[in-house]
């Protein structure tokens, strides 16, 4: 790997993809700036309610999940059935290590903020969706495995996103000993938002996926539909983020303070998750390519799902919410950063690869 190559990360990712943050800021102020223009507009918002959640939230939570989900190549996941130990290690970073990762990094560094610690709480069990396969790209990683293990993520995510929760927010507080921090939430408050929310455009995506591939092929699905999805899904978040920061802007003007503390969990998070599932990959015997594909899977979250079960439990204004909308905002520059680790992790412990690829 040349430092041509090394230098021109940032740069291969498109526009959309590079300033995310920027359009996030963006985002963030015009929703404060409205909610101060239009107050009233804060309670409109909630008058038209479904399942618990305003209607236009609602809307925007479908609508940034439908065309990420679309990206996912369902079908494929038999390939990983066929390697056992690839697919245990996967499920273990994805399902036991990183949520519990989430949950002592939230415990350590937001001791006395227990609404944000639960918000990151639920982003870390929000595992990876399609936006990771771009670093995974960018990294050399195998895209045909970060793809199926895409899938495979978003299978378990509407079969147990609802029982860890449960057990995270409400369990596992109360056996530590700290029964003021345990939430009194329902499986079935945080399953119905999943399947809202997650399981709804999942079926959605997996439909228009089957029928426009049937019909036209898969290199026009690729070369046609795949690159109008990331827009599509940007657009749709951010709709949401200006919706949610109409009714609780405020508190990112009172308190910057809250931002910088929910950020620095969530970084660490990122380069611990991902150096911890990468030396355990090459530990397991694992290419450099299949290595980077598993680690990118691990460490990636799903922040626009953790947004949507924020909102549906807790509400739009509160604070969990708060912090989950911080999870998008971090992502790229960490996740750009990792990238470049990946490749001296690569060069360090894959030296005869790296060097065939370079």
């Amino acid at each position: 790997m040349n430092e041509t190559d090394q230098y021109s990360v940032a740069a291969r990712l498109s526009k959309l993809d590079r300033y995310l943050p920027v359009w996030i800021i963006a985002a963030m102020v015009l929703g404060v700036l409205v909610g101060k223009i239009s107050p009233d507009l804060k309670h409109d918002l909630e008058r038209i309610r479904f399942a618990d959640v305003s209607l236009p939230v609602g809307i925007g939570l479908i609508w940034m999940m439908y065309p990420i989900l679309m990206k996912v190549r369902f079908s494929r996941m038999v390939k990983v059935s066929a390697q056992p130990r690839l697919m245990s290690l996967s499920l273990f970073l994805n399902w036991v290590v990183g949520p519990f990762l989430m949950f002592g990094l939230a415990w350590v560094l937001l001791p006395d903020m227990p609404e944000f610690r639960n918000g990151l709480i639920m982003v870390g069990l929000a595992r990876c969706i399609a936006m990771v396969l771009v670093w995974n790209m960018l990294a050399r990683g195998n895209q045909e495995l970060a793809a199926v293990l895409v899938a495979l993520n978003s299978v378990f995510q509407i079969l147990f996103y609802s029982i860890l929760g449960y057990f995270f927010l409400t369990v596992l507080p109360g056996w530590l000993g700290d029964d003021a921090a345990t939430v009194s939430i329902s499986m079935w408050q945080i399953a119905r938002n999943v399947l809202l929310f997650l399981g709804l455009p999942f079926v959605m995506a997996a439909i228009t996926r089957f029928v426009l591939v049937s019909k036209m092929g898969e290199s026009w699905f690729d070369e046609r539909i795949m690159p109008r999805l990331g827009p599509a899904a940007l657009i749709g978040l951010l709709y949401t983020i200006i919706i949610m920061f109409i009714s609780q802007g405020d508190r990112i003007v009172d308190s910057p303070i809250d931002v910088l503390r929910v950020a620095i969990p969530l970084v660490a998070y990122f380069v611990i998750m991902f150096t911890l599932a990468f030396v355990l990959s090459r530990w397991t015997g694992l290419n450099y390519e299949d290595t980077t594909a598993v680690s990118f899977t691990a460490a990636g979250n799903n922040f626009e799902l953790a947004i949507a079960v924020a909102v549906g439990v807790y509400g739009i204004s509160s604070s969990e919410a708060f912090a989950t909308v911080i999870g998008p905002l971090v992502e790229v520059p960490a996740l750009v950063g990792i990238v470049y680790l990946s490749l001296w992790l690569g060069r360090l412990l894959f030296r005869q690869t790296v060097a065939r690829q370079a």
